[in-house]
């Protein structure tokens, strides 16, 4: 856990002193060549670093263990930052289209563009592989703020591309038209990746499922199952920063004592947590009745009252679902 946090702050500060070095490099050949296109550019290195700066607050306050005002710690603190970074980018974008419009109509003076390109390229090659890492470090360590933070970044590296060829095209027809017109279909694509992110947090505060997450929960519950496991109902899941939180219904034989019920929920939690080191996990032990044995495969229960004639799959849709006996 404190490795984790360690790992995203370091990210997060490499990200926010890359984006302010971004960002004066790309103003500055702004300023030299006057490209709206360059200038879109360097406009959504202005939020990289503002979001940067919201993403680092963020990772700092959800590494805060849960206190009495916040009994399941500080981890949608993350959420509320890859919003916030979403709806920067969406502002970032109407005021490129803004401008460029503004080219459009009252044409724009371009010079030195040859010299755009360079710092361009190198601005662009540079976020490509801070995108590519940001976005594997925040897979590494569960943090929604990083992968938000390296999309964006990658984002950047593709307007960067997208600015290249715009100029290119400039240079190559003398056609200075198409420098507007290429920051505007950048912007575009800026505004798809805002959305998204907005999408995504608004998806987390909701508690929305992670179908990708529940089947590699299920999954990892299934190989841990064992033949008493009568039933396993009512299986739900949500996210808090890089926690788990997991509570289910589980079924066992109405002889087993508590203490032994109370071993089975630490062994599941202990081959749980090898997979998902910061899960946590509350389990409902149900005892089972009569009207189970028809569904029971445990050969060594000794008060069976009739065989085992119902086979079931414990699959997602049956653990998130209703008791078995209870299933028309």
């Amino acid at each position: 856990m404190t490795d984790n946090i360690s790992i995203k702050k370091r990210a997060a500060f490499i990200s926010l002193g890359i984006g302010v070095l971004m960002f004066i490099s790309k103003m500055g050949a702004y300023l030299v060549t006057g490209s709206a296109a360059i200038f879109s550019d360097a406009a959504e290195s202005v939020v990289h670093v503002l979001a940067t700066s919201m993403a680092l607050y963020s990772i700092l306050l959800s590494s805060k263990p849960a206190d009495e005002s916040h009994m399941y710690g500080h981890g949608n603190i993350e959420y509320f930052s890859a919003g916030i970074e979403g709806f920067l980018i969406l502002t970032a974008a109407i005021f490129i289209i803004y401008t460029s419009i503004h080219d459009i109509i009252l044409g724009s003076h371009l010079r030195q563009l040859s010299f755009g390109v360079i710092v361009i390229s190198a601005a662009g090659g540079v976020n490509l592989l801070l995108g590519i890492y940001l976005v594997r470090t925040g897979r590494r360590t569960d943090s929604l703020t990083l992968i938000a933070d390296g999309k964006h970044v990658l984002t950047d590296s593709y307007t960067s591309i997208g600015v290249i060829i715009g100029i290119l095209l400039v240079i190559i027809t003398g056609f200075q038209l198409l420098d507007p017109l290429f920051a505007i279909a950048v912007a575009l694509n800026i505004l798809f990746t805002g959305f998204k992110l907005i999408r995504e947090s608004i998806g987390g505060l909701m508690n929305e499922t992670d179908p990708e997450l529940l089947n590699k929960i299920v999954s990892e519950i299934s190989k841990v199952k064992q033949d008493y496991w009568i039933d396993l109902h009512e299986l739900r899941f949500w996210r808090s920063g890089d926690t788990i939180y997991v509570d289910f219904h589980l079924i066992l034989p109405h002889y087993f004592t508590i203490q032994k019920s109370h071993n089975e929920e630490n062994e599941i939690e202990e081959k749980m947590h090898r997979v998902f080191p910061n899960m946590q996990i509350k389990i409902h032990f149900d005892y089972c009745i009569p009207e189970l044995c028809k569904y029971c495969g445990y050969n060594e229960c000794r008060v069976r009252g009739e065989r085992k004639q119902i086979n079931f799959e414990f699959n997602s849709g049956k653990m998130t679902g209703k008791p078995i006996y209870i299933i028309k």
